[in-house]
């Protein structure tokens, strides 16, 4: 039952990001570019998800424990570290230059766009290169495999 609403959410978010055309990096690129041809709808879209995220966190406040899981999987931590910046750094770097992050991209594998395959390959590669070369493992409480 987990992984069918998993994949149903999936679908969801994936379908969200192709008709809001968010898996063309023009249209990102475009909200990036606030001196330029300004677009706005990135904007609208992240205000968008914004609703659903915070009604969600308003009634886990009001709930024991998720319907499908035993615990909630909310970050305790609010330390701002060199990981933490160094990670987000890359991700905007990486939005920045592409037009694409990796929600965007999976679902723009469905378009057939060789910018979404050609990013998803990238990605993969640098995940497995992580997962298989680790500069070094970082523990971190409530972390998931017990990296970040």
């Amino acid at each position: 039952m987990r992984l069918l609403i998993a994949i149903l959410c999936g679908v969801l978010f994936g379908a969200g990001m192709i008709v809001s055309d968010m898996v063309n990096p023009a249209r990102v690129l475009a909200f990036l570019d606030v001196t330029g041809n300004w677009d706005p709808a990135l904007a609208f879209v992240m205000g968008g998800a914004l609703i659903p995220s915070g009604l969600a966190y308003l009634m886990h406040r009001r709930m024991h424990a998720p319907m499908l899981a035993k615990d909630f999987a909310i970050p305790t931590s609010r330390r701002i570290d060199r990981p933490l910046i160094g990670g987000a750094v890359l991700f905007g770097l990486g939005w920045g230059l592409v037009g694409l992050c990796p929600g965007p991209a999976l679902a723009s594998l469905t378009t057939g766009a060789w910018q979404g395959v050609v990013f998803v390959a990238a990605m993969l590669a640098g995940m497995a290169v992580f997962h298989f070369f680790p500069a070094r493992a970082v523990v971190v409480q409530g972390a998931p495999h017990g990296r970040t």
